[in-house]
């Protein structure tokens, strides 16, 4: 490899990890909630309250992935998988 292109390759390893930093950081965080209950207990309305108190609001900053049993336990595990 000639001197060169070893700079040339250098630059866009350093030119990219900004890049890459700034992506990481856009990325919005998920919370994944599983409950043995049905979607209208209102359980998880504290949550979200509490999260919203210390500035977190669905939808602009955090991404809530719901996932509900409606009292069937046999169904927690399956909904706990990662897709």
């Amino acid at each position: 490899m000639k001197r060169r292109e070893f700079i040339t390759l250098l630059g866009s390893v350093v030119s990219a990890i900004p890049m890459a930093a700034r992506a990481e950081r856009s990325a919005m965080p998920v919370i994944g909630v599983l409950s043995p209950e049905w979607p209208n207990t209102g359980y998880v309305d504290g949550l979200v309250q509490g999260l919203r108190g210390l500035g977190y609001v669905e939808g602009r900053n955090i991404r809530f992935e719901y996932r509900w049993a409606e009292g069937k336990y046999d169904r927690l595990p399956p909904h706990g998988a990662k897709p």
